[in-house]
């Protein structure tokens, strides 16, 4: 009875320890996601910055050229 008693507690934790492993297998792909998530939106955020860049410096060279030939 004893013995059956330690192997069933015995059983019991490695269940306990393999749902607190899921868990944190779980948790962890969730923080994963979650940062790849945040990157994309950084990379994005960047292009756009980028692209807002680009049209400036060719704006203000359009303005430029037009400034010369008014002179």
């Amino acid at each position: 009875m004893l013995i059956q008693a330690t192997i069933l507690f015995w059983q019991g934790g490695q269940g306990r320890a393999q749902v607190q492993q899921g868990r944190e297998a779980a948790e962890s792909r969730i923080r994963d996601l979650d940062v790849a998530e945040e990157m994309v939106q950084y990379s994005a955020a960047q292009i756009l910055i980028q692209a807002g860049h680009s049209m400036l410096a060719q704006a203000n060279q359009n303005n430029n050229g037009i400034l010369t030939l008014l002179r």
